[in-house]
């Protein structure tokens, strides 16, 4: 296995990660990291509206520079000993393509359609639809397609923002001959695209998002989506029935995309899968190892052999589907909707006047202004952190709840909001930012809850991501409030990695994904270990935040909202 390399590609909200690895050392050889260019001047976008859009044209030019740049990195000639590519994305982000599985987006007439793009896993404008989807699921005559989704649909997920956008959009509609999961189109455009009802299709994406199980052979019934909604009508036969799990091929880079990403063209490239399923492989997932990724939002895999699993379905979580972690066991998927985001939230409010009042300011230049106002947003993170390290969890009254971006787990509700309360007139920014850390790290505690009331053991805690791996002190406040010690990938790219595992075995080089993972494993940097002194202050603060969640989820039920 002497020179053999593989590349892994992780498409995450902001930007993507290419990562060229030694298959057999395990050695990351080179890595780069390119933005989406209109993602980041926040076109596409309506945040008032939860509206979240994200252009295939971001996604192709940055994996070019993502790709050309890690190469750049590596020893000389390391494109010619590329053996296998992988690739994840965040989901469920799906898209319109056309009868060649070509996203709208990238035809002249639709370059501008927000509708037309892929539907960031953050969009909840079709919370609605997820609200009928639920409705008819558990109330009409037929099979609960719900069932292995934790028994609640999302208005994140797949069929939730298809319905929303063939409603909004006729043009869109009339257009689209297919959908694809954003993990599954990129798999097809590496390998040659065509007709998307042939092409291989993600076991963890549709298994997760789209209610696939095989129980009742693949996807919803054709009957169950046309009671939804007529403009669903012969949509089931243009999608796909079988998927595949990402140990396996999903076809050979073809010669387009050799030619772009400077590679040569017949490498093997693995089905795709989402970030976070992947990310857990990288960390070093094991059974009932509960591993969160953790950024903008977290994602919380855990993954358990199926005859331990049986025919029970978990309550409340985002899906259960044999193979979408590791194949051959059952993958557990949780998590919360806003995390990372929580803090971007009050960092944002905080430097308002930043953007809306500095640049008018009389005698600062408009050069002067962008370099004060990138200095200070580049010291907020640090300072707050440093005030709120120093408060002891007592000398605060507020209280907050995380549910920002409404709540992912337990019981999918996007419609519920954040919180609030015990604010004074001595409630300052540091307290504010202790309070959300605080509030984050109890929803982490309530998915753990969750799955051990549901008769899922929790045996360790695995961590990674940004924020895992760039914050001693939310991670420390996390391994208190949940009372677990906490161990962080070392990987910085464990998602990126994760993917190069499955290339790996995917091309070959390994028999198995558990294989590949126990030769290419970065190990751990850091544990967190629940300080005794915080637990009890903290178990009451949690019953506290319980029952504000239930205040305000009872309220948001009244209000319609």
């Amino acid at each position: 296995m002497q020179n053999s390399f593989v590349l892994g590609v992780d498409f995450g909200t902001d930007s993507v990660r290419a990562l060229v690895v030694d298959a057999a050392a395990g050695a990351e050889l080179g890595s780069a990291v390119a933005p989406f260019t209109r993602w980041s001047e926040g076109r596409f976008c309506d945040p008032s509206a939860n509206r979240f859009r994200q252009h295939p044209l971001d996604h192709l030019q940055a994996l070019e520079r993502a790709v050309a740049e890690a190469l750049a990195l590596c020893p000389s000639g390391a494109s010619e000993h590329i053996r296998g590519i992988g690739v994840d994305t965040t989901g469920s982000s799906p898209g319109p393509v056309d009868s060649d599985g070509v996203a709208l987006g990238l035809l002249p007439e639709f370059e501008s359609d927000p509708d037309a793009l892929f539907v960031l896993w953050k969009d909840h404008t079709a919370v609605g639809e997820a609200e009928e989807i639920n409705e008819l699921a558990h109330g009409w005559d037929g099979t609960d397609f719900t069932l292995y989704s934790g028994g609640v649909y999302s208005s994140e997920w797949f069929w939730s923002k298809i319905l929303r956008v063939s409603r909004a959009s006729e043009r869109v509609r009339l257009a689209a001959f297919s959908w694809m999961e954003h993990c599954d189109w990129l798999c097809w455009t590496l390998t040659g695209g065509g007709d998307p009802r042939v092409a291989p299709r993600s076991r963890c994406a549709a298994g997760h998002k789209a209610m696939w199980h095989a129980s009742w052979q693949g996807l919803p019934s054709q009957e169950f989506l046309s009671r939804l909604d007529s403009v669903l009508a012969g949509i089931r036969a243009k999608l796909y029935t079988e998927t595949s799990t990402s140990d396996k091929q999903a076809g050979v880079l073809c010669r387009r995309w050799a030619d772009r990403l400077g590679l040569r063209p017949g490498i093997p490239v693995a089905v795709s899968a989402l970030d976070a399923h992947m990310g857990a492989v990288g960390a070093g997932i094991v059974p009932y190892a509960l591993t969160k990724v953790i950024g903008t939002s977290t994602c919380d895999m855990l993954v358990a052999p199926a005859e331990d699993v049986g025919a029970r379905a978990v309550r409340g979580i985002c899906g259960q589907v044999d193979g979408s972690v590791i194949p051959g066991m059952v993958g557990m998927e949780a998590g919360q909707s806003a995390f990372g985001d929580v803090f971007a939230w009050l960092r944002g409010l905080l430097c308002w006047p930043l953007s809306e009042i500095l640049p008018s300011v009389e005698g600062i230049s408009a050069a002067r202004a962008d370099e004060l106002a990138s200095q200070l947003r580049s010291k907020i993170y640090g300072e707050l952190t440093r005030r709120a390290e120093a408060l002891a969890p007592e000398d605060t009254t507020v209280l907050a709840l995380d549910w920002l971006n409404g709540r992912r787990t337990p019981d999918a509700d996007q419609r519920l909001t954040g919180a609030l309360t015990g604010l004074g007139l001595g409630s300052d920014p540091p307290r504010l930012f202790r309070a959300l850390v605080e509030s984050t790290a109890c929803g982490a505690r309530r998915i753990a809850e969750r799955f051990e009331a549901e008769g899922v053991p929790i045996e360790q805690v695995i961590a990674l991501g940004g924020v895992a791996t760039q914050s001693a002190y939310v991670m420390q406040t996390v391994a208190d409030v949940m009372n677990r010690r906490i161990s962080i990938a070392a990987s910085e790219q464990a998602c990126a990695l994760g993917a190069a595992m499955f290339a790996a075995t995917a091309a070959g080089l390994y028999d198995n994904v558990l294989s590949a993972q126990s030769a290419m494993s970065a190990g751990f940097s850091a544990q967190y270990s629940p300080r005794p002194g915080y637990v009890e202050i903290y178990n009451r603060l949690y019953r506290r935040y319980l029952e504000l969640g239930d205040f305000v989820e009872a309220e948001t039920g009244r209000s319609g909202q």
